[in-house]
């Protein structure tokens, strides 16, 4: 079951480390998440949300998410 929080969380939280190190969930690419997909995601909150954001990006929905980003 996707939670609001998940959702404000993969629209805000940045990736801690990699080669999109910075990058909000939600704006990491999906060929770089489908990578996560294959190899396995991390364990904890972290895998938990990119499995979300591959789940929204596929689906083609990721501009319901866009009025959840905080401004910077």
């Amino acid at each position: 079951m996707i939670e609001k929080q998940h959702l404000v969380k993969i629209a805000n939280k940045t990736m801690p480390f990699g080669k999109y190190q910075g990058r909000t969930l939600l704006d990491l690419p999906e060929p770089y998440l489908l990578w996560f997909s294959r190899q396995g995601f991390p364990q904890g909150e972290l895998g938990t949300l990119l499995a979300l954001t591959l789940e929204i990006k596929t689906e083609g929905v990721e501009g319901v998410l866009e009025p959840l980003r905080q401004k910077r």
